[in-house]
C-alpha cells in the first residue's frame, strides 16, 4: 500500500529532489515549497519507493494536496 505524501501548507514547489524509481528514507527531503517568500522542506514519512509524483515544479499546491505516492 503507498503512503501519500501531503502538502503541510499552500505555496509553490520551488525543488523536487526525487523522481520515480528512487529509494527515499523517512525523514529525506522530497519537495521544497516555497510559502510567504520561505522555502519549506517537505520529509519523506516512511521509507519506500517513489511510485507516483503529482506535482510540478513552479505549480501551486493547497495544504493537505498529495505530492507524491511512497511504496
Amino acid at each position: 500500500m503507498a503512503t501519500e505524501l501531503k502538502s503541510p501548507m499552500s505555496g509553490k514547489v520551488v525543488n523536487i529532489k526525487v523522481k520515480v524509481g528512487d529509494s527515499v528514507l523517512n525523514g529525506e527531503t522530497v519537495v521544497v515549497i516555497e510559502s510567504m517568500k520561505m522555502e519549506v522542506p517537505v520529509v519523506a514519512e516512511a521509507s519506500g519507493v517513489v511510485k507516483e509524483i503529482k506535482c510540478a515544479v513552479e505549480g501551486a499546491v493547497n495544504i493537505r494536496e498529495v505530492l507524491l505516492l511512497i511504496e
